[in-house]
């Protein structure tokens, strides 16, 4: 069990995925955040995510459709609040999207 000085830290190993999802403001809603994930729209490191309150950490990759485009984001921090835009842009890079079938063989 964790020690009691760090209970009210903002340093944490994971946030729920609706919540950096929100903090991080790729959605307007944490309950938009719900409804992308559960779903099974959303994926982290490959594997589809059905529960909004799957962990995410530092270094996981992020992959789902949103308003017509696929983005795949990968997570460089975590937040302590839903901060301004400047900030949440900065809690993830944009990785540019690949597809596993365009592996150019057969061609």
């Amino acid at each position: 069990m964790p020690s009691r000085r760090w209970r009210g830290c903002a340093v944490a190993d994971g946030l729920r995925l609706d919540k950096f999802l929100w903090f991080a403001r790729i959605v307007k809603t944490r309950g938009q955040a719900q409804a992308l994930a559960e779903e099974g729209r959303l994926r982290i490191g490959g594997r589809v995510v059905e529960r909004a309150h799957a962990p995410v950490r530092v270094g996981d990759v992020l992959s789902f459709a949103l308003r017509g485009k696929v983005r795949v984001l990968r997570i460089e921090a975590l937040p302590a609040r839903r901060g301004p835009p400047a900030e949440a842009r900065a809690l993830y890079a944009e990785l540019p999207e690949t597809r596993s079938d365009e592996s150019g063989e057969g061609d």
